[in-house]
Parts: C-alpha cells; sequence; structure tokens
C-alpha cells in the first residue's frame, strides 16, 4: 500500500522471473527511470488503490445491508443471499471472460473501460425494482473485479519495475483490504441511516473519483499493451496453473469461515453486546491489511515459504478460537492472526501463478480473484454445515481449518515441490 520501493536483494533466478512476467513494461521502466519514478509512480499506484478500494467497499458493503434490501424487496434473508453469491459468481465467470475478451486492449484502456462498467453496475444496483434484477446487476458488477486486480497488477509491476511482482500486487490489494477496515462499516452505516440504495449511490461516488484518478495518472504507454487470446489461453493448458487455483481455493477458504461468522463469534460465543461487532471487523481487517503489506515483500523475496507460512500458522489460530474463542481477549487477536497471516499467503499465490503462465499475468491475476471468490463460497459452506450439525457457533473454524489443511497439503506435494516458476527464467 506504499509507493517506496522495497531495499531487497532478490536472487537472479527469481528477478528473472518477473522479468519475464512482465517483460513489455519493465523494460520501459529499466529503460527511462523518470518515466514512472517518483511523484508520478506515487499517483498511479494511489489511483490503482483507490479503484480496489471503491471496488472493495461495493463488495463487502453489500454483506451489511443484505436485511435491508430483503426487507425493501420482500424477500427472505436466504434468496436475498442470492445478490451476494451472484457478485462472487461474477468474479469467478467474468472476470477471466472480461479479461480474454479484452486481451489485446491497453491495459490503461481496459481499466478505464471496467471502471465505467463498475459504475454503471452499482448504478443499475441502487435502481434495482426487485432482488431478482438486483442479482443480475450484482452479477455484472462482480465481473469487474478480477479483471480490474489483474491488469492493475501488472501496471503496477510496470511502474515498480521488475523483480516486485508480489509487491505489486499487494499494492493493488491494498485498496481491498482498506475497504474492510472503512468502507464496508461506511457503507454499512449509510445504508441503516439512509437506506441501502444510498450505499450503492456512495459507491457510485467513490467510483467516479477513482475513474478520475485513473484517467489522469495512469501511464499513456504502449508498453501496457496486451497481448493475443491464443497466448491468454495457452496458460489454461497448464496443469500447474489450475493446481494453483486449486490451492488457493481451498486454503484461502478459512479466512471466509471465519470473517462471514464473526457477527455469531461475538455475540453468541463471546457473549458480548452487538455493538462490539464492528469493533471485531475492523480488528480483522486491520490483520489483513498487515499480512497483505509484509506479504507483498516476503513475496518477491522468499519464494514458496510466504504461503507455507501463512497457511500453517493460521492453523495454529483457528485452534485457538475454535477451543477458546468463546473468550474476547482471545477472540480479538485470534481475528487479527487470521486476517494477517492469510493476506500474508496471497501475493506469493498471485507470484506462483505468474510464474507458471509469465505470457498471461493479467489474466493469472483474475484466476487468483476468481479463487479467491471460490474460497469465500467454500468458507461460508463449510461453515453453514457445521453449524446445521449443531456443532455449536466457533465450529465454523473447524470447516476452515480441514480446507486450509487440504490447501496446504496439495501445495507441498504438488505445485511447492515444482521448480517451474523459477527455471523458466
Amino acid at each position: 500500500m506504499t509507493a517506496s520501493g522495497s531495499r531487497n536483494l532478490l536472487a537472479p533466478a527469481q528477478a528473472g522471473l518477473h522479468s519475464k512476467a512482465y517483460e513489455s513494461q519493465c523494460a520501459a521502466e529499466e529503460n527511462r527511470h523518470t518515466a514512472t519514478s517518483g511523484r508520478g509512480r506515487g499517483l498511479t499506484l494511489f489511483a490503482l488503490t483507490l479503484g480496489t478500494f471503491a471496488i472493495g467497499t461495493g463488495e463487502f458493503g453489500s454483506n451489511g445491508i443484505i436485511q435491508l434490501f430483503a426487507s425493501d424487496m420482500g424477500a427472505s434473508i436466504p434468496v436475498a443471499t442470492y445478490a451476494i453469491s451472484a457478485y462472487a459468481f461474477g468474479v469467478m465467470i467474468g472476470s477471466p471472460a472480461i479479461t480474454l475478451l479484452a486481451a489485446r486492449a491497453n491495459r490503461r484502456t481496459l481499466l478505464l473501460g471496467l471502471i465505467a462498467l463498475f459504475l454503471v453496475g452499482n448504478v443499475l444496483s441502487a435502481l434495482a425494482p426487485t432482488i431478482a434484477t438486483l442479482v443480475v446487476f450484482r452479477f455484472i458488477t462482480g465481473s469487474v473485479q478480477g479483471a480490474f486486480f489483474g491488469a492493475g497488477a501488472v501496471v503496477a509491476a510496470y511502474v515498480y519495475g521488475p523483480g516486485k511482482g508480489g509487491k505489486a500486487f499487494a499494492t493493488v490489494m491494498g485498496g481491498l483490504t482498506v475497504a474492510t477496515i472503512i468502507g464496508s462499516p461506511l457503507g454499512t452505516f449509510v445504508g441503516q441511516h439512509f437506506g441501502w440504495r444510498t450505499t450503492y449511490w456512495t459507491v457510485v461516488g467513490v467510483g467516479l473519483l477513482a475513474g478520475a484518478a485513473l484517467l489522469a495518472w495512469l501511464p499513456r504507454t504502449d508498453d501496457l499493451r496486451g497481448s493475443s487470446v491464443a497466448r491468454e489461453l495457452g496458460a489454461l493448458r497448464r496443469l500447474n496453473v489450475w493446481l494453483m487455483v486449486a490451492v488457493a481455493a481451498l486454503g484461502i477458504s478459512s479466512i471466509f469461515a471465519v470473517y462471514t461468522f464473526i457477527g455469531p463469534f461475538v455475540t453468541d460465543a463471546a457473549r458480548e453486546r452487538p455493538s462490539l461487532i464492528p469493533v471485531a471487523l475492523a480488528v480483522f481487517g486491520l490483520g489483513m491489511a498487515v499480512g497483505n503489506y509484509y506479504g507483498g515483500r516476503a513475496a518477491d523475496r522468499h519464494g514458496s515459504r510466504p504461503l507455507i507460512y501463512g497457511f500453517s500458522y493460521v492453523l495454529v489460530v483457528l485452534v485457538a478460537i475454535g477451543l477458546a474463542g468463546s473468550n474476547i481477549l482471545i477472540l480479538l487477536p485470534a481475528l487479527f492472526g487470521v486476517g494477517a497471516s492469510m493476506m500474508f499467503a496471497i501475493p506469493t499465490i498471485q507470484v506462483r501463478l505468474t510464474g507458471f503462465a509469465p505470457d498471461a499475468p493479467t489474466l493469472m491475476g483474475a484466476l487468483n480473484l476468481a479463487a479467491l471468490n471460490l474460497a469465500n463460497s467454500l468458507g461460508a459452506i463449510g461453515g453453514a454445515v457445521t453449524l446445521g450439525v449443531g456443532w455449536g457457533t466457533l465450529s465454523t473454524v473447524w470447516a476452515g481449518f480441514a480446507l486450509t489443511t487440504a490447501g496446504l497439503i496439495l501445495y507441498l506435494t504438488t505445485v511447492g515441490r515444482s521448480r517451474s516458476a523459477v527455471t523458466s527464467a
């Protein structure tokens, strides 16, 4: 989330990995150091982060107003959750499709088009007359997210220069983590006091600011041109790409097996007042922000270790919640730990994906976000299963424990043993 460069020493093979992954983008930075240095680089990164903040606020803010639009539209809560699920499916299905269709587009052009579609989706959401139309409009809005993050990571890598792909992706993810701390609570507050439609109008306002910033500060250069559809599709024929997507979907699920149920953790398990729920959400979000900041730097320095450490540490924290989460003094630090450890691992997932498909970095970014949204569904479903069989409020963490363990084992036994991401350089 910072524009300052990291003072790290990269192994030659690792630096080669990212030079190859973003070859056309980083070549110009190496040859024209003043093109994206200093204030210009900071403004570009700010514009990208503001864009992901707007997207994250719209995504997470919807969770806080679900009861409001359900009541207004005469829908039950289970039916209203289709609008949330539709957004996730938009990310999983729509984002890779948009990335492929816009493969040849300059990343600047693509990002401006995506923020425009994001604005349209939220305007339509604010005007939706029925729950069915809201479901459709949230799908349209969700289709933007993965493609925006993928293209944004490419632009961030361009302004940072070679060897900093993890830091670049963490910078783009930074807006999303800030949205969990500020944007989502603010969107919920606005919806509660001025109506749920005002939440989406607020998101539109932030999106307009992001669009103006992107228009003004994204680099205008042919170095950010896209590639052919065939080249992007070629990446989908690589087994390691799909294994890495599966690792992400399984491993990151625990973050959602916790985040989805923070409210019941606080009120039912810890028996605290509901007013403490926003505090718990903010603590979780702060953990995500810290983990994302350090995870981006670690991804560029330490290969696969941040992913292994992140997954392993979260397993310990999940056990702590499962055994002692009814104590609020244990629950709150543990929530911070879950957010921090998972976000510490996510930039490494992006670096590994890009290493397996260096010719399709934008598509890999979209697939990473698609995997995270699949993780969202798996974590929520797993938690719902444990609750449904009567294992108690805190039992959702054991579903997350099982899913993350499966992801870690899959990684260690398959792609974690592969050296292709390094030797290909």
